[in-house]
């Protein structure tokens, strides 16, 4: 038989909605996978106390025969930059290491109103400013997979708690690729929603906003219904209001889907991961979609997002730093350091070239429906590979972390997009590599369906 800690979260709804099994069990059955796995060190904090008595109590509504919300009793982990009230939310940081929110975000509140039982709060780097599982706070996350790879981040510990069956869902955030990252690096599944659709108002500026919260799970199934749980408007999101209306999925068919392939983006996509994911849309081809080859240099957009990211973690966390450096990772201050020697005019012009991207994208989706790339140029990194460094792919220097191994993804939070990454196969070596599906905004439930279609291909 399965393990329970196994069975994904439509799994475990169906089998409440019959009775075959109590939420007592199947929390009990997660925090003992947590226990076991300890050493992947996906959690800065489990509420096993909390989830337990979540647990009885959904457990007694279930007897009472009361109606059984959609994520009635599913365990579900949260990234801890993301608030939960009466929890500790570090941030990955020691700066934040006794913070306790009064107050959940959107999207926990959401879930804890739809039946989640929160199991603990997931690893993260600093503030998530670096594509690194590690924290002076919680030290080295591991993927599941491969210890000597690396599991992605920054939503790492989320990635790993999945994939590791440490609960069927987690709630990750997104500044540049931080959820399909850790996905395609751990073999599982990671959305990333058009902006506004899941409100995410912890951020200084939601005007400019490039993080979003998003759901990350083993299935697609699963990522739609924690998505479905979290998504919908609030008045207090600029991009989230009631007037923007989620378009119903279309016929989840590939027959006459137009589909864009962007093999490249500009970057050096290693020799395997380039056969696998080719292989993968010579599939979708094959099952009726029109696939025509384009590109974008997506690479060449990598000073603008880092003008962006910086800019923003320097006035946000460099106030916080003054002090108490001694805290803090080097690799956040020489971020910060970089950000505050921005001028108003490299502002200025970052956000200038993030509307370019935006309306060439825009101009791709004038022609096709799904805008489909590697999720990663090449497979998960070696776990002690330098963030800020260069990496080499096929023997070849090409360049830094961020432009050389996931050009394709920072480019949707620049311009807003939704895209998912889906597994669509395994190297030589047993590593996962992830393809990704990019759709027009609030196309969101309309990528989920066609993504569901094509997991199902792969198997």
């Amino acid at each position: 038989m399965t393990d329970i800690a196994d069975l994904t979260a439509t799994e475990l709804a169906a089998r409440y909605r019959r009775k075959a099994l109590s939420p007592v069990e199947v929390t009990e059955a997660v925090l003992g996978r947590i226990e076991a796995r300890a050493d992947l060190n996906a959690f800065i904090t489990v509420t096993g106390r909390e989830a337990r008595a979540e647990a009885r109590a959904a457990e007694a509504a279930m007897t009472a025969g009361e109606d059984l919300p959609p994520l009635f009793g599913i365990p579900y982990s949260v990234k801890d930059l993301i608030n939960t009230a009466g929890v500790r939310t570090t941030m990955g940081s020691r700066l934040f290491e006794t913070n306790v929110p009064k107050d959940d975000a959107v999207s926990v509140a959401r879930a804890r109103k739809a039946g989640a039982i929160l199991i603990g709060k997931s690893t993260t780097p600093e503030f998530g400013h670096v594509q690194s599982p590690t924290s002076p706070l919680f030290g080295r996350t591991l993927n599941p997979i491969d210890a000597g790879v690396t599991p992605g981040a920054s939503s790492s510990g989320a990635a790993v708690a999945v994939a590791a069956g440490m609960g069927p869902l987690a709630l990750g955030t997104d500044g540049g690729g931080s959820i399909r990252i850790p996905a395609a690096c751990c073999g599982v599944v990671g959305f990333k929603p058009t902006l506004g659709v899941v409100p995410h108002l912890q951020l200084p500026d939601l005007f400019g906003a490039n993080s979003f919260v998003g759901p990350m799970a083993r299935t697609v199934a699963d990522a739609e219904l924690l998505f479905a749980a979290i998504a919908g408007a609030d008045p207090r999101d600029p991009y989230g209001q009631a007037a923007v209306m989620l378009h119903e999925p279309g016929r989840p068919s590939l027959e006459g889907l137009r589909i864009a392939w962007i093999a490249q983006g500009g970057a050096r996509v290693e020799g395997e991961v380039a056969s696998i994911t080719g292989r993968a849309v010579r599939a979708l081809e094959a099952e009726g979609a029109r696939v025509e080859t384009t590109e974008i240099d997506f690479k060449s957009h990598e000073a603008a997002f880092l003008t962006l990211l910086r800019v923003g973690l320097a006035a946000r966390t460099g106030p916080l730093t003054k002090g108490r450096e001694a805290l803090v990772s080097q690799s956040l201050l020489d971020t910060i350091a970089l950000g505050e020697a921005c001028s108003g005019v490299d502002l200025a012009r970052a956000t200038a070239a993030r509307t370019v991207l935006f309306q060439a994208m825009q101009s791709l989706f004038e022609r096709f429906d799904l805008v489909v790339s590697p999720t990663l140029t090449a497979p998960p990194l070696p776990i002690d590979v330098d963030p800020t460094g260069d990496i080499m792919i096929d023997g070849h220097n090409e360049g830094t972390v961020r432009g050389a191994w996931y050009p394709f993804t920072f480019p949707q939070n620049l311009t807003g997009h939704p895209a998912i990454s889906l597994p669509c196969g395994r190297t030589s070596k047993g590593l996962p590599v992830g393809l990704q599906l990019c759709a027009p905004w609030y196309r969101d439930r309309a990528l989920l369906a066609i993504a569901s279609t094509i997991e199902a291909m792969f198997g």
